[in-house]
């Protein structure tokens, strides 16, 4: 399976690491590949250190402005004229999406994926890695939404949130092929 990670890029604490680690190692051993970002920095060097020690394949698509980080040795790399090609480009690649923790960049890749899902326009399924409760405030956000009658379709058919690795990968393996 091709899974799409949104993550950051920043250099993060151990209690963001250790976790991506162990996805990251999860997702190689499984034989599936990560598509990703492409940088060689922060948790997305993380992610694909791991994938790739663990033996699975990585598939870089990074954007001209910061090919510079791109990571060298991966077994494909893409760059792009901008940010939305590049989102357009790994969803185009992806079977499943997760999105782990990250800044203004990953919550923006992350509305988009599921402003799209939510039109149908792509019927794949989306894991919000909620590691050390950081996504516990958008979750809610979420909730309310759909409470109030914001969301056209139940938030379990939009968005997974997982507690971990584990349970981010099981939901991915149960539902791909699926859609």
């Amino acid at each position: 399976m091709n899974i799409c990670v949104f993550c950051s890029a920043a250099d993060l604490d151990d209690r963001y690491t250790a976790p991506a680690r162990e996805f990251a190692r999860l997702i190689g051993r499984g034989g599936h590949t990560l598509v990703w970002g492409g940088s060689d920095v922060g948790l997305m060097k993380v992610m694909a250190d791991g994938v790739q020690e663990a033996g699975g394949r990585l598939v870089g698509v990074s954007v001209e402005f910061l090919a510079s980080k791109a990571r060298a040795g991966a077994d494909e790399m893409v760059i792009t004229g901008d940010l939305a090609e590049r989102k357009a480009e790994m969803l185009a690649r992806a079977d499943a999406i997760v999105i782990m923790v990250g800044g203004t960049g990953t919550l923006d890749e992350a509305t988009e994926i599921l402003e799209l899902k939510k039109h149908n326009l792509h019927a794949k399924p989306v894991v919000l890695l909620n590691t050390a409760g950081f996504y516990d405030g958008l979750k809610l956000q979420f909730e309310r939404m759909e409470k109030e009658g914001f969301l056209p379709l139940p938030l379990t058919g939009l968005v997974f949130f997982a507690e971990d690795g584990v349970g981010a990968l099981a939901y991915l393996e149960e539902t791909h092929g699926q859609v």
